[in-house]
């Protein structure tokens, strides 16, 4: 199973009085989305299920590439490591998913998941991490895939 974790791009500071989830992309936030989700429709499989938070940024990110999403509210900002995986239906999942998220839970399920302990890692603004699960004869293995930051692009 591939499990792409994708941290929205760049959103505005949170105005008195605004709900988190309300928060907009910044212009620089929508060129880092719009160069990722470009990099992504290069690389991902037509079957690639797409799941986002409700958050607003989260979904213009996601807007960025042009496909059908679902928005999960489990994947909120203060989503759980357990709450991702089970959305994602991880590791049984028979296609691939992408996940539009939020750090420090994204962060999370990467070293969870990387090193089998939860542990504090930063995913940059925009960024994707591509993990793999895959059957070996010593067992399970996840595989680090790939890690790409907008800002290379």
């Amino acid at each position: 199973m591939d499990l792409i974790l994708w941290r929205h791009a760049e959103a505005q500071l949170p105005r008195e009085g605004q709900s988190d989830l309300d928060r907009a992309l910044t212009s620089k936030g929508e060129r880092q989305a719009q160069r990722m989700a470009d990099w992504l429709n290069q690389r991902i499989a037509h079957s690639t299920r797409i799941l986002v938070s409700p958050a607003l940024r989260t979904q213009q990110t996601a807007q960025a590439l042009g496909r059908h999403f679902k928005t999960v509210p489990a994947l909120a900002p203060d989503a759980s490591i357990e709450e991702v995986l089970k959305a994602v239906r991880w590791p049984g999942a028979a296609e691939p998913v992408l996940v539009v998220g939020h750090q420090p839970t994204l962060g999370l399920v990467a070293a969870s998941l990387l090193c089998g302990t939860p542990q504090a890692w930063s995913i940059k603004k925009g960024a994707v991490w591509w993990l793999r699960d895959r059957d070996r004869e010593s067992g399970t293995q996840v595989v680090l895939q790939a890690v790409q930051s907008a800002d290379l692009l």
